[in-house]
């Protein structure tokens, strides 16, 4: 992906969850000048990854699969005490994450505004395949029996229990939804299993300066001070 791609993405989710009363912590809006007058301070947010992280999934079409999330709080190496993380996200319409699952993290989504959050979900088989066997799953901790590979929406304010080893991809329909993720510890290094080869970190195209970090951004910035 380009800088300057990532750039207005950041930009316009900033605007985007403003329309829906949703504020971030002030470092979210921080540039590099802010963030090397603070560098001392800020290691819990490098180790425990927190921030912005924009992905195309490897696609190079962000619009038809990709995801924006900023991860507000999680436990790691350096906060270990933490066993919980919370994310916030933006899903476009008809914008896709692809299958996947995580062997340790059981979350739940949610939609907190804006159009319809669909799922497709299938619980994996020992083997990591998709099975097409009946499970049950929890809306709203209201327990439904659906089959694999069944669709389910969530309106606004709805949310979904997903347990560990439970494939699942999802888009939005009928307009861009503001979603949420409250969770156990978050380690996108070692705990997604996408069904699909996947690339789950952009590489990314220094076309322009940088207008805020991402989490992928981190390990550079530590070493040489600088990106």
């Amino acid at each position: 992906m380009k800088r300057s791609r990532i750039n207005q993405i950041v930009s316009q989710s900033i605007s985007f969850m403003e329309d829906h009363s949703w504020s971030l912590p002030e470092w979210a809006y921080w540039n590099e000048s802010d963030w090397k007058k603070s560098r001392s301070d800020c290691q819990r947010i490098f180790d425990c990854q927190l921030g912005w992280d924009i992905t195309d999934f490897g696609s190079s079409d962000f619009s038809k699969r990709g995801l924006i999330m900023f991860t507000q709080r999680n436990g790691g190496v350096s906060n270990p005490g933490k066993t919980y993380a919370e994310k916030i996200m933006i899903v476009g319409d008809s914008q896709e994450t692809p299958f996947h699952f995580h062997w340790n993290k059981m979350e739940d989504i949610i939609n907190r505004g804006g159009g319809k959050l669909m799922f497709q979900l299938h619980k994996a088989t020992s083997d990591e395949q998709l099975s097409d066997e009946a499970f049950d799953v929890y809306i709203d901790d209201r327990r439904y029996r659906i089959n694999g590979g069944e669709y389910i929406s969530l309106n606004p304010g709805q949310s979904l229990c997903l347990e560990t080893h439970v494939y699942h991809r999802f888009f939005a329909e009928d307009g861009d939804v503001l979603c949420g993720e409250v969770s156990k510890v978050n380690d996108d290094n070692s705990d997604n299993r996408f069904y699909e080869d996947v690339g789950r970190f952009p590489d990314i195209e220094e076309d322009e300066e940088i207008g805020h970090f991402l989490v992928n951004d981190y390990k550079q910035f530590q070493e040489h001070g600088t990106l």
